[in-house]
Order: C-alpha cells, then structure tokens, then sequence
C-alpha cells in the first residue's frame, strides 16, 4: 500500500480553520473595526514590540500563520480542482498551493525572528 501525505494535509487544514474560526474575528474586531473608529486606542510600536519579545509568543504567532496559510491552500487546491474541472493537473496544483503556504510561513518566521 503507497503512503499519502494526505492525511497530515488534512490535519492541517482543520487546524487551520479551528484557528481561522477563533483568532481571526477577534483581530478582524479589533483592527479593522474598534480601532479605526477610535474606540480602542490604537497600540504603540513599543507596546507591539514589547509583545513580541518573548519567543512562545513568536511562536505561536507563526504557529498561527502556518495553520491559516495551509488551511487556505488545501481550500484553494481542491476548490480550483472541482470548480475549474482542473483535477488532472492535481499535482502541479497541489505543489503550487502548498509551496505558497510554505513560502508565506518562511516569511513570516524571517519577520518575527
């Protein structure tokens, strides 16, 4: 029987849409709607950085990341495969979604570390 890394890539896209579902709303809440209208005030660059000092903190902020980015990929993949009738260029899809997500964990670990 062939092993398939489908089952990890499952796992994370369910772990990205736990983490999507309850961390993005609240940040959606926070920065695109209480601060602009000016009632929360709006953190200062030291305060921002002061947050980020400690490394579980960097961590879990890429661990974010990289659940949200690899939840959207495998949601683009098999969305583009059944919407567009593309799913005999499955391979090259899936190289180009998750290579993406890859690519948008290995920016965010440069940012914050």
């Amino acid at each position: 029987m062939r092993r398939t890394p489908e089952p990890y890539l499952w796992l994370l896209f369910s772990g990205g849409g736990v983490v999507a579902a309850l961390l993005l709303p609240v940040l959606v809440l926070l920065f695109g709607v209480l601060m602009p209208l000016g009632v929360l005030d709006w953190p200062s660059q030291a305060d921002l950085a002061a947050l980020l000092a400690p490394l579980p903190v960097r961590l879990a902020l890429v661990a974010v990341v990289l659940l949200c980015l690899f939840h959207a990929a495998h949601r683009i993949r098999f969305t583009s495969e059944e919407v567009l009738g593309i799913a005999r260029f499955d391979l090259v899809i899936a190289v180009l979604c998750y290579g993406a997500a890859l690519a948008g964990v290995v920016v965010a670990v440069l940012l914050l570390f």
